[in-house]
């Protein structure tokens, strides 16, 4: 419990200032026996059906997906913005929606549950009809499937996401909820599900959660979120506010030469960047929901 009570990682100089007072626990984090298997978005579905039909099948209620190729027609979706209303530290644009069919690259998709039903929070990239290569948000109801778009499952039965309001930031946004204790009889790796409250730098965030949890190292299976701009390990710089990131690869380790955690960032602009993260100065902006699998 130390881990969540006392903050055993840097603080990044850049931070924002939220709506509402700060949680003390700055992430929350559960841990159970994972499960991992692949499936197809079917066709004239939209992308929260045809993503929450088979999580429920399989009696999973908090999960982190990656998605790769297909398309999409319909296809809506949001930037990362500015806020303007006095109130929320960052906001996002009017919707967008390109006509025709875009194809998809590559996104994570974070699973769970608001208000009782099925629900999920995605970011990706994609290729536009046009042939422009975007990132953002996708609006899961709206947004159907065109060709069958593939996904890759990592979930554990003993948690649920639910998204509620959020006092902090004054969004509504997920965040684990234990069900039960892993059954002894339980076979798998052992996950995690968390979310990373507003300005804690992620590395160190994700590195104290492994120490909670008693994980000498982790595989990130996935993560949604939001960085304040960005400063990666070559030394590229993101200069911004609001931005809607994923997680495309990495490894967490109590040795921290070994953490690396890569992902995909697009900005304010419509800039899209990708690498590695520079340790100690990446403050996450609203937060971020993660999967780690024990290595």
């Amino acid at each position: 419990m130390a881990d969540r009570a006392v903050r055993r990682w840097s603080v990044p100089d850049r931070q924002l200032q939220q709506p509402g007072p700060a949680a003390a626990e700055r992430f929350e984090s559960f841990a159970g026996t994972g499960r991992r298997f692949s499936f197809e978005l079917q066709p004239g579905l939209s992308l929260n059906e045809a993503i929450a039909t088979p999580l429920a099948t399989a009696n999973l209620r908090a999960a982190s997906l990656v998605i790769e190729g297909g398309a999409f027609a319909p296809f809506h979706y949001l930037m990362p913005a500015l806020s303007t209303d006095g109130l929320h530290a960052a906001w996002y644009s009017d919707t967008f929606s390109p006509a025709g069919e875009t194809l998809m690259e590559r996104g994570n998709v974070t699973f769970g549950e608001r208000d009782g039903a099925a629900f999920i929070h995605c970011h990706a990239t994609w290729i536009e009809p046009d042939g422009r290569r975007c990132a953002g948000h996708i609006l899961p109801h709206e947004t159907i499937v065109s060709q069958p778009v593939r996904a890759t499952v990592w979930g554990v039965e003993t948690i649920r996401m639910v998204s509620e309001p959020d006092a902090e930031t004054a969004f509504t946004i997920f965040h684990p909820v234990p069900v039960s204790e892993p059954a002894a009889e339980d076979t798998g790796p052992r996950t995690i599900i968390a979310r990373v409250c507003p300005n804690e730098d992620i590395t160190g965030a994700l590195e104290a959660i492994c120490r909670k949890h008693g994980f000498a190292g982790a595989h990130l299976r996935g993560g949604v979120g939001s960085l304040i701009g960005a400063r990666y390990a070559d030394g590229t710089r993101v200069d911004d506010i609001a931005t809607e990131v994923f997680i495309t690869g990495g490894f967490v380790s109590a040795d921290a030469r070994r953490t690396r955690i890569e992902i995909t960032m697009v900005d304010t602009k419509g800039g899209i960047t990708r690498g590695d993260l520079e340790r100690g100065d990446n403050p996450v902006c609203i937060t971020f929901e993660l999967c780690l699998e024990e290595a």
